[in-house]
């Protein structure tokens, strides 16, 4: 690494050292940020108390109204710090309702994109049934502002994106991922202790960055933009994946091309994380309806 590499690096703001408040402000423009829903209001939820769970007053999820690069935007940041960034009924509730009112607010002729800061286990056990309702709320309230404006999601620390939250990240307009982030249905202990060790081995981290890390999700088409650990350059990235606007066809309504990627793999005779990408590539050609 050359001396003015080592200066960049050393330069650079990390931006998975932030919790979600910081997150959230860091994106936006500066002195535009204007949080909803916010600690003091102390709206907190009322299931974690009776189960010897200290609440959070803002249910560890952060609402960030603003401008991006001069125009509006809307940030939702998920603070893993707390419970793990599990996705509760009130946290929930505030995600979708901060995606449906930049809905609302576009249809009323402000257009308001919105970026998801996913750092999140999925659904909170302690909220089970209630979690889950939640996080339908979630995807649901995607897919109906995806329609009208860019819903970017971000994934940059290593406690990852999965279960419920995950399938709100692949029906995210764009995803931006670090090479530190994970992304994946079902978390490594979670298919250890269902499936065994042979299957997966929890305790491996290399094989768990191989399959599901960052950069390995951007190569097989599973995201979409690999950006350093740094405050500017994911503030860029996400500024561009908003002026990039509508894709002409959102990843999750490519079926044909989906399915032939799953088609394109032997369970018996899985590839080599290495080789997924060019598996998956060859089989998306043959398998791309548009």
């Amino acid at each position: 690494m050359t001396r003015t590499d080592w200066q960049a690096m050393l330069s650079r703001t990390s931006f998975i050292e932030l919790n979600a408040r910081q997150r959230a402000r860091a994106l936006l423009d500066g002195g535009s940020a204007r949080e909803l829903c916010g600690p003091f209001d102390r709206i907190e939820s009322p299931w974690l108390e009776p189960q010897g769970v200290v609440p959070q007053s803002d249910d560890g999820v952060v609402v960030m109204k603003g401008a991006l690069d001069g125009d509006p935007a809307v940030v939702v940041a998920v603070e893993q710090a707390f419970q793990g960034g599990g996705i509760g009924e009130v946290s929930g509730v505030k995600m979708a309702t901060a995606l449906s009112l930049a809905t609302r607010d576009t249809r009323a002729g402000t257009p308001t994109p919105a970026v998801l800061l996913l750092e999140t286990g999925g659904v909170r056990l302690q909220e089970a049934n209630l979690g889950l309702a939640a996080v339908a709320e979630v995807c649901s309230a995607i897919l109906e502002l995806r329609a009208l404006q860019p819903v970017v999601g971000v994934i940059a620390g290593s406690l990852g994106c999965y279960g419920g939250m995950s399938i709100a990240a692949a029906l995210c307009t764009r995803l931006i991922m670090t090479e530190e982030a994970r992304l994946g249905l079902n978390g490594p202990e979670v298919i250890e202790s269902e499936a065994g060790i042979e299957e997966f081995d929890a305790s491996d981290h290399p094989l768990i960055w191989s399959l599901d890390g960052g950069r390995q999700r951007v190569g097989t088409g599973l995201a979409d933009t690999l950006v350093l650990d740094d405050v500017t350059a994911l503030r860029t990235a996400v500024i561009d994946a908003v002026r990039a606007g509508m894709p002409a066809e959102q990843r999750s309504r490519r079926i044909k091309e989906l399915r032939a990627a799953l088609e394109a793999v032997d369970p018996a005779r899985p590839p080599e994380p290495a080789a997924l990408a060019d598996v998956w590539a060859r089989a998306a050609a043959k398998g791309d309806g548009r």
